[in-house]
């Protein structure tokens, strides 16, 4: 196989969230192919996305393979700033360090408004960010992670409204993730789930109501002084959400699996006997 298709399987696996995947595709890469630059950028992309120390050190030590064969390599240098940046200044001084040496290494060789001149700005800009910045990136990635469960259960609702029909493409990301639902959700006890999911506004609407007048009611009866019960209802609306969130790491494995399984083949298919003639 060549480094370009080593390094598309990479890119592949790393769009879906397969980071181990996609380290052992850049290692078999390198194993198969020699060194390469960008199959070191993309084996420390894979170990810096865990977003762990352990695996911070070892990106640092992939991104400093490929500098070391090619310094000027722009999609290295860059990679590696993002990860200095990233480093705690008490806890590894020495990589925090490295943030100068490399932002002027990347001016010297990317002119203003090029492509990696605006990757560094950009991780310059979430670097300095302030306390208050760090609250609102929180909230803003709360609420697109919210935002994608909300289009996932639309989807799922559609599909249930259909007769449960989805795409046959197994690395469909979207599809896998409808499917997965529907079998988790599937079986007569999980009725009132795919009931609360097919309507979800008025669910959320009722279970409000509901709240509201469950506690109204168990304090004007004297029962309690303050209740908290009516909170009760919402119990139904989690659960759903969790098996949507369950569905869609479940999907994202599947559709893990499928590539790698197409992968295989692919290299399969390539695999000539030896003694054999190539046939092509």
């Amino acid at each position: 196989m060549t480094r370009d298709a080593y390094a598309d399987r990479c890119e592949e696996l790393f769009a879906v969230g397969g980071f181990s995947e996609t380290r052992r595709a850049a290692e078999a890469g390198l194993e198969e192919s020699g060194p390469d630059p960008v199959l070191y950028r993309w084996l420390g992309l894979a170990h810096a996305a865990e977003d762990d120390d352990d695996h911070d050190a070892e990106a640092e030590k992939a991104y400093e393979a490929g500098l070391a064969q090619w310094p000027d390599d722009l999609g290295l240098l860059v990679s590696y700033l993002e990860l200095c940046l990233r480093a705690d200044t008490w806890t590894y001084p020495g990589r925090a360090a490295r943030v100068e040496r490399l932002k002027e290494r990347i001016a010297a060789l990317a002119p203003a408004g090029s492509p990696e001149a605006a990757q560094v700005e950009d991780a310059l800009g979430w670097a300095g960010r302030g306390y208050w910045q760090d609250v609102r990136e929180r909230t803003a990635a709360a609420r697109k992670d919210r935002a994608a469960l909300t289009s996932h259960s639309a989807d799922v609702a559609e599909a249930l409204g259909r007769g449960a029909r989805v795409s046959a493409d197994a690395e469909d990301v979207r599809a896998a993730e409808v499917a997965a639902a529907l079998e988790l959700l599937a079986g007569p006890w999980r009725a009132p789930l795919r009931l609360v999911i097919r309507h979800r506004a008025a669910a959320y609407a009722t279970a409000a109501v509901l709240v509201f007048a469950t506690n109204k009611a168990l304090v004007l009866s004297g029962v309690v002084s303050y209740s908290v019960w009516g909170w009760i209802w919402f119990v139904p609306l989690l659960l759903a959400e969790s098996k949507l969130r369950q569905a869609r790491r479940l999907a994202r494995q599947r559709v893990i699996a499928a590539m790698e399984a197409r992968h295989a083949g692919v290299v399969a298919a390539d695999w000539i006997p030896p003694g054999a003639a190539p046939t092509r």
